[in-house]
């Protein structure tokens, strides 16, 4: 993947996008300084980059009933490179693990969980994680609160 040059006026288009993905064009273009065509024609742009992935809308987790996130770091037995694939596969199948990360060091992948109750996080533990091929250990930290969650990444001015 290649870093792409982006002026002042893509960066305060990602930028408020980020914040906003239900802006219309013609907003977007009067926040970024530009009338609507170009703003258009740039945010296409982005997105056949690569450099908008998508839009999304962010859910509230508690309304939907979802009580329990868990952080899980999963170690495991052997780090071939099939076998951590074979991990990933599994992690993309598994709709309560919302995010999946390879890290380097002790733990070879750290795991968002989300679940609504001890009990349903309980099973997933015991039924599909900790009794997954490969898998050596899990250690879990059940999320307090949530101070700070910001989606996407922070969009330099220059």
């Amino acid at each position: 993947m290649v870093k792409a040059k982006l002026d002042a006026i893509d960066r305060r288009i990602l930028t408020q996008l980020q914040d906003d993905g239900r802006i219309t064009n013609v907003e977007l273009a009067s926040r970024v300084g530009i009338s609507a065509p170009p703003c258009l024609r740039r945010t296409r742009e982005l997105e056949r980059i690569g450099a908008i992935r998508g839009y999304h809308a962010q859910l509230d987790p508690k309304v939907l009933g979802y009580e329990v996130t868990v952080f899980a770091m999963v170690r495991l037995v052997s780090q071939a490179e099939h076998e951590l694939q074979a991990f990933e596969r599994l992690c993309a199948d598994w709709p309560l693990v919302r995010e999946c990360s390879m890290l380097n060091g002790e733990i070879d992948f750290m795991l968002r969980i989300v679940a609504r109750s001890l009990e349903e996080f309980q099973g997933f533990l015991t039924g599909s994680l900790t009794s997954a091929p490969n898998v050596a250990s899990v250690k879990t930290s059940f999320t307090i609160r949530t101070s700070k969650q910001l989606p996407g990444v922070p969009v330099p001015e220059s």
